[in-house]
């Protein structure tokens, strides 16, 4: 086994019966080029996923930018997830899980803590999901000495459900339909088409599906900090500008009211995808 492409010191590619295998390991690409032979004692941990949606690749991207340690704190969780659900989750949950957890975690360490709006509907309506959110905290308080507020149980579990196969396909439509609105007012307000491959774009679709979640269910944030929602406002004003039309068009077409919380999340993600997509 020879090593393909060098994601980082701790993760590496290689090819097996023709397709791109992720391997993962403390060190192990440690003074090794690609071509060179892989030490198989080092081997932790290998990923095989269809690169349906560009899933592969982002996952690449992703895996090669945040500690080893949060790569295996999620790789924990979704193992215990596939347990509990008999294999019956997609593989987006590695990108979307992962990328959320090393997220959460570097705001935790910021002391930037997330309201969760959504908290008592997924403790009812998923509930069985929210209790793998919560064990998700006691893993990453095991592996990380990080106690999360069980807010993040409830975004993990989202993502949980999202990633299960036999989602609710009503529900699905509706919230890719105001999805591929966004993206629209979007992509013809600032004329720009998206790197779909970029991990801003993902990161920005993802929270666009709890957003649109939440549009359905009627459950705005309620409370939000005033002072960033001027500052950010003023600071990225064409973005400010381009969720006017986006609370137009929800306001319009599904009678909800976008609060200034939720609109400073949607300007942040839209600058960031605008200026580096």
């Amino acid at each position: 086994m020879r090593i393909k492409k060098i994601l980082n010191n701790n993760v590496i590619t290689v090819i097996q019966n023709k397709r791109e295998i992720i391997v993962m390991g403390r060190g192990i690409a440690f003074n090794k080029r690609p071509g060179d032979i892989v030490v198989e004692d080092k081997i932790e941990k290998t990923f095989e996923l269809k690169d349906d949606n560009g899933i592969l690749s982002k996952f690449k991207k992703l895996i090669s930018d945040i500690p080893i340690e949060h790569m295996e704190t999620a790789d924990e969780i979704i193992n215990y997830v596939k347990e509990h659900t008999n294999g019956m989750v997609n593989d987006q949950i590695y990108l979307s899980l992962t990328d959320h957890i090393s997220f959460a975690v570097e705001r935790y360490k910021k002391g930037i803590a997330i309201k969760n709006s959504m908290l008592w509907e997924m403790k009812k309506l998923y509930s069985k999901e929210f209790n793998m959110g919560m064990e998700a905290l006691h893993i990453i308080k095991k592996r990380l000495d990080m106690e999360l507020p069980e807010d993040e149980a409830a975004f993990i579990a989202f993502h949980i459900v999202n990633a299960e196969i036999n989602s609710d396909m009503p529900e699905l439509m509706n919230i890719t339909k105001i999805v591929q609105d966004i993206l629209s007012i979007v992509k013809y307000y600032f004329k720009i088409n998206f790197d779909e491959e970029s991990i801003n774009y993902y990161r920005f679709l993802t929270h666009l599906k709890f957003f649109a979640h939440r549009v359905l269910k009627n459950t705005p944030y309620k409370a939000g900090d005033e002072f960033l929602y001027d500052v950010v406002k003023k600071q990225y004003g064409e973005s400010y500008l381009c969720i006017c039309r986006i609370r137009k068009y929800l306001e319009k077409t599904y009678n909800y009211k976008l609060e200034h919380e939720e609109m400073v999340y949607l300007i942040i993600h839209i600058e960031r995808v605008v200026r580096r997509n």
